[in-house]
């Protein structure tokens, strides 16, 4: 089964290993020790992200080495993208009505 990013970025613990891979290549072993969570476990979730194109897995010798393809997060970057535009726009209305009731409040003291 063919599986998409969002699929990849659904689970946080799958969002904590990307983050993990964003900052250096990892072993197998070196992410599952970042959590409190099986190697099993941890497998299943690097399978999954292998499988979304997220990361690669590859043999080096005796280790599986983990490596993003940030490449491949860029259409749910930009699918959020939109609607981090639309709630910054609605915070900040939101922040200019805050505003004008402090403003208000003061006035009235």
């Amino acid at each position: 089964m063919r599986r998409d990013v969002f699929q990849a970025i659904a689970d946080p613990v799958r969002r904590d290993i990307i983050e993990l891979l964003a900052e250096d290549t990892m072993s197998v072993n070196a992410v599952a020790d970042k959590f409190d969570v099986s190697r099993p476990a941890i497998s299943k979730h690097l399978k999954i992200l292998d499988e979304c194109g997220i990361i690669t897995i590859s043999q080096h010798g005796r280790e599986r080495l983990c490596q993003i393809k940030p490449a491949n997060l860029i259409p749910a970057f930009m699918w959020i993208d939109q609607y981090r535009r639309l709630w910054e726009d609605r915070l900040d209305s939101f922040e200019n009505y805050l505003d004008k009731l402090q403003t208000k409040n003061k006035k009235d003291e």
